[in-house]
This record gives C-alpha cells, sequence and structure tokens, in this order.
C-alpha cells in the first residue's frame, strides 16, 4: 500500500459519509488515506444536529503537517463549509502543488441539512475550481453552481460546459437524483471538454444511500490515485457505489449507510457487474 489520498472533508458521526465513509473506501481500493477535518459534525442517519468548523489555523496545520511530510498521489475535498475553509485549502493545494484534486462539492445533506454557506459558493467555483481536475457534482449541486435548472440530458450537458470552463478539467454530473419516473436506470456523464461519456446501470430502490456521494467521488480519488484514468476511474466507482447500495445492511432510523467493503466480498459479483455497465460517447 505506497499509493497515497488525502480527504478533506467534514466527520460525520453516524460513520456513512464524510471523513469516515473517505477513508474507508481508500482502504477497500488498497491506498493509505490521510485527512484534514475541516469541520465536526453531529450527525446520524436521520439527519444532522450540529455543525463546528475546526478553527482555520487548525485546518491549516492538517494541511502542512501533511503536505510536510508525506507525498499525496490524489486529493479529494468534500464538506468545506464557508469561503475561509475554501481559501486554506485552494492555499495547500497550490503551496504544495498537489495534482489530482478531485472535488465533490458538499451542499446539502441527504436530509436536506445545508453544509455550504451560500456565500462560499463564489469561492468553490471562483478559486477551487481553477485547480480542480474532476468535480462530482449531483443534478441539485450542479443547479446551484451553474444556476440552471437541469431536467434533461441536454441541460445536464450545458451544466457541464460551464462547470468545465469555470476550470474543472473534468466534470462528472451524477444521475441518482434524476426523476425514477423517467428511467429505471441512473446514468453517470462524464465531460472532459469535448467528449460526454456515459455510464449506465439498473437504479436500485433502497433508503440505504447516505454517504453515496462521498463514496464515488472517494473511489474516483482512490482509482486516480492507482494510476487508472478519469475515464476508468468513473466507471469502476460506480460499480463500487452500486456495489455498496446493493449489499447495505439496515442501520438507524433514516437513510442508512451503504456497505463499503461489499465489493470485497462479493469480488464475483463485482467482475460480472463491471461487464455489465453500459457505457457510450457522444
Amino acid at each position: 500500500m505506497n499509493r497515497t489520498a488525502l480527504t478533506i472533508a467534514g466527520s460525520d458521526s453516524g460513520g456513512g459519509a464524510g471523513i469516515q465513509a473517505d477513508l474507508k473506501t481508500f482502504q477497500e481500493h488498497l491506498v493509505f488515506g490521510l485527512s484534514a477535518l475541516t469541520a465536526v459534525t453531529a450527525q446520524n442517519t436521520e439527519g444532522v444536529q450540529g455543525v463546528y468548523p475546526v478553527e482555520i489555523d487548525g485546518l491549516q496545520q492538517q494541511l502542512d503537517s501533511v503536505g510536510s511530510d508525506f507525498t499525496i498521489d490524489a486529493v479529494k475535498t468534500g464538506m468545506l463549509f464557508d469561503e475561509a475553509r475554501i481559501e486554506t485549502v485552494v492555499h495547500a493545494i497550490k503551496k504544495f502543488k498537489w495534482k489530482n484534486i478531485i472535488v465533490d462539492p458538499v451542499m446539502i445533506a441527504k436530509g436536506g441539512d445545508h453544509l455550504l454557506t451560500e456565500e462560499a459558493h463564489t469561492a468553490l467555483l471562483e478559486q477551487l475550481l481553477p485547480v480542480t481536475d474532476v468535480i462530482t457534482p449531483n443534478i441539485p449541486e450542479a443547479e446551484v453552481l451553474t444556476g440552471k435548472t437541469i431536467r434533461t440530458i441536454s441541460d445536464r450537458k450545458e451544466a457541464a460546459r460551464i462547470l468545465h470552463n469555470a476550470g474543472a478539467r473534468y466534470t462528472v454530473i451524477k444521475g441518482g437524483h434524476a426523476d425514477a419516473s423517467d428511467s429505471t436506470n441512473v446514468i453517470d456523464m462524464l465531460f472532459d471538454g469535448e467528449t460526454f461519456t456515459f455510464f449506465e446501470l439498473p437504479r436500485i430502490d433502497s433508503k440505504n444511500t447516505h454517504g453515496t456521494g462521498c463514496t464515488f467521488a472517494a473511489a474516483i480519488t482512490a482509482q486516480v490515485a492507482l494510476g487508472q484514468t478519469v475515464t476508468e476511474a468513473v466507471k469502476n466507482a460506480k460499480v463500487f457505489v452500486q456495489m455498496a447500495i446493493a449489499h447495505t445492511t439496515s442501520l438507524g432510523n433514516g437513510f442508512g449507510p451503504t456497505h463499503h467493503g461489499a465489493l470485497r466480498q462479493f469480488p464475483n459479483e463485482a467482475a460480472v457487474l463491471a461487464g455489465e455497465v453500459r457505457q457510450w460517447e457522444d
């Protein structure tokens, strides 16, 4: 395990999302995980009961401690909370010349709680995106970032172009929040500035999806750290998350967590699933 990935995100006391989900995902990919906490949340499957940001000096020292001692193969950002913490993270990325920056623009928790201040949206677009390799918004997040309503694939393409023009080399707009009545499948879309690549698998009817966005972005981060192309990483991350949802165990009273070890536990099923991903370009 000589490849490393750094997650810069909030803590989830319920263990299904945030730093906890990221580190579990890195470990499952045999990538050594490092972390810098932006905030501590009191959180469970039913919602977020409290958010306690880490002081700026504390966040800066975490980043300096990691950056001065470790070679970082990929970086994933999650909950950044506000403009000041975004600025601190961007400064560290530039200072240590970190590459392979994967941004999960965490804005709203599964239960509807806001995890990014409105003032921070501009900072994310103007400061973080120019140093971003891959951004992975779901449809509601893409709507907030672009100011566009997204209902169709054409809408997704327009939003992806906007985010690419803002600086992100690759944009992945996830399809999990698309109207389930329109399709029994979930289509994720990758844009590299020229080509749109689509990845499709059947939708799983489950309420145990807490942390899927974090896990998806963390899986992409681990794959990129291992040397995979972004296209390969997105496909493999989709399989990883699909397996994690398919093999959940109901925990808690709300949106339960996924099973991060499912791919390892059921490798033959995962291999079959990888072959079933419908992938095409446009």
